[in-house]
C-alpha cells in the first residue's frame, strides 16, 4: 500500500510581513503595568484577593506559581504585566499555546500582529507570511540540536536576535560519529534543511526591535521556564514551505516534560489558567497524572494543597465549583476549563472576568502586598536599543 497523497507545502507562495495588513501595533495594544487597573466589582475583588493570598503563600513555600494563558492575553496587551510579574519573581513558569507565541514573536520582531482571517483565507494569504514561519522554524531547528524545547528555543532566538547556523560538514560528521546521540534526529533535520535551502554557516542575525516587551524573551532573561503547547495544523507557522511537523513535535514534547517538572513542585503552589479553555486544562491533567505516577512510586503521595484559579469570560454555568462537579444534566458539566480543573485536586476557583482586568488588578494588589520578591535589572517596556546579537 502506498502512502496517501499529500499536499506539497513547498509550493506555497509566502510574502514578507511588511506586506500584510496587520490589525494591531504594539504601541496601541500594550497595557503598561504601572497604569491604574480597570475597576472591578465586589465579587471579582474578593476573588483576586484570594488569588493574591494563595500566591503569597506559594512564594513563601517556594512552590510553583504557574501561569498558563491563551493568545488573547497577548492580543489584548498583557505583555507588560507578565514581564513585570517575572521581574518581581512572582511567576515560576509561563505556558501558552502556539497562537500565544505567534503574537508574542510578531510583536517583538515586527511591532505588529493579527490579520483578518475571513479575508485572507479567501485569498490564500492567511498565515502565509514568510518571516513568521521561517524564523520560528529556524529557532526550533537551532534549539533542537541543544535539547531546547519550543519556548526556550524561540525565546533565546528572540532575546539574542537570532542564532548561529552550524557548518553542514561538521554537523554531518557529528551525525556519523555519534549516531546514538540523543540529538541525532534534531541534527539530521537541521542538516537536511541547511542543504535544501543552501544556508551558509555563521551568524543568523534577526533583529527584534521590541524584544523588551516579549514575555518569551524576558523569560529567558529571568531564566524562568516558558513552555509552548501547540497543535499540528493549528498555527500559522504550519503555512510555510519550511514547516516540519517532526521539529515542532520534538520541541513541544520537550516542553511537556519541562511543564511536568514545574508541576512536580506544585504542592502548596498555584496554577493560574487565564483564557485557555482547552490547551491549559488538557495539558495540565496529563502532566499531573504523570507527576503523581512517579511520586506514588517514590512513596511521596500525590500533589496536594495547591490552588487553581481559572479565569475566563464565559459564564460558569451558575454552579459553585468549590462544591464539586455538577451532574451531567447541568450544562455547566460541559465547561471543560472548569470540569477538568475541578478534578485536579486542590482548591479550584472559577473567576468570570476579562483577562486584562483580572491580571492588571492582581499585579497591583501583589505589588501592594508583596513588593519585589526577587528584583532584577529593570529594562524599558518597549524597544530594543541594542541591535547587537548575544549568542551563547
Amino acid at each position: 500500500m502506498e502512502p496517501y497523497a499529500q499536499f506539497d507545502l513547498k509550493q506555497l507562495n509566502v510574502r514578507p510581513l511588511r506586506e500584510r495588513r496587520s490589525m494591531a501595533t504594539i504601541e496601541e495594544t500594550i497595557v503598561e503595568a504601572a497604569t491604574p487597573a480597570p475597576d472591578c466589582n465586589e465579587l471579582l475583588s474578593l476573588q483576586i484577593d484570594r488569588c493574591v493570598a494563595d500566591i503569597q503563600a506559594a512564594l513563601e513555600r517556594k512552590a510553583s506559581v504557574m501561569l498558563i494563558y491563551g493568545a488573547h492575553l497577548i492580543k489584548n496587551g498583557g505583555q507588560s504585566i507578565l514581564n513585570q510579574m517575572l521581574d518581581r519573581g512572582w511567576i515560576s513558569h509561563l505556558a501558552t499555546n502556539g497562537a500565544g507565541i505567534i503574537h508574542d514573536w510578531e510583536f517583538a520582531f515586527h511591532g505588529k500582529s493579527t490579520e483578518c482571517v475571513r479575508s485572507n483565507v479567501a485569498t490564500g494569504s492567511f498565515g502565509t507570511w514568510d518571516e513568521t514561519g521561517r524564523h520560528i522554524q529556524q529557532a526550533l531547528l537551532l534549539g533542537g540540536i541543544r535539547g531546547f524545547g519550543f519556548g526556550q528555543a524561540l525565546g533565546k532566538f528572540t532575546y539574542e536576535d537570532g542564532g548561529q547556523i552550524p557548518d553542514a560538514v561538521q554537523l554531518e560528521k557529528q551525525i556519523r560519529d555519534e549516531p546514538g546521540h540523543p540529538f541525532t534526529a534534531a541534527r539530521v533535520d537541521l542538516l537536511q534543511t541547511i542543504r535544501e535551502n543552501d544556508w551558509k554557516p555563521g551568524p543568523l542575525m534577526v533583529f527584534h526591535k521590541f524584544r523588551n516587551c516579549s514575555p518569551l524573551a524576558q523569560a529567558i532573561r529571568h531564566e524562568v521556564p516558558f513552555t509552548v503547547h501547540p497543535g499540528i495544523g493549528y498555527d500559522i507557522f504550519t503555512n510555510h514551505p519550511l514547516f516540519n511537523g517532526g521539529v515542532v513535535g520534538r520541541a513541544a514534547g520537550t516542553d511537556f516534560k519541562v511543564f511536568s517538572q514545574s508541576v512536580s513542585n506544585l504542592e502548596g503552589g498555584v496554577v493560574l489558567n487565564v483564557g485557555t479553555a482547552i490547551m491549559g486544562p488538557q495539558v495540565f491533567e496529563k502532566s499531573l497524572s504523570c507527576v503523581n505516577n512517579v511520586r506514588l512510586q517514590e512513596g511521596k503521595g500525590v500533589i496536594k494543597d495547591h490552588s487553581i484559579h481559572v479565569v475566563d469570560l464565559q459564564d460558569g454555568g451558575g454552579w459553585d465549583w468549590t462544591q464539586g462537579e455538577p451532574p451531567k444534566e447541568n450544562p455547566a458539566y460541559y465547561l471543560r476549563f472548569c470540569k477538568t480543573y475541578s478534578r485536579m485536586g486542590g482548591a479550584m476557583h472559577y473567576v468570570q472576568s476579562d483577562n486584562i482586568t483580572f491580571l492588571h488588578n492582581l499585579f497591583h494588589r501583589l505589588e501592594a502586598k508583596q513588593g519585589r520578591v526577587a528584583a532584577k535589572k529593570n529594562i524599558p517596556d518597549i524597544g530594543n536599543p541594542d541591535p547587537a546579537p548575544r549568542w551563547a
